[in-house]
């Protein structure tokens, strides 16, 4: 029986974090209940995001 892997989810362009690849995850900044994934790509450009729970938009 195989198990699906699921792999996190950049906030900013929605492209799945591969394992080994610069990603992070945060809490929320504002709301601190959502936790946040962004690639090393988005990071590196700045792409903005935004929480899905409070609206908080950063860069």
């Amino acid at each position: 029986m195989e198990e699906e892997l699921k792999l996190p989810i950049c906030i900013s362009c929605k492209t799945p974090i591969i394992p080994g690849e610069k990603g992070v995850n945060f809490p929320c900044p504002n709301c601190g209940e959502i936790t946040l994934w962004r690639c090393w790509r988005c990071r590196t450009i700045a792409n903005p995001y935004k929480c899905p729970k409070c609206g908080f938009e950063g860069p």
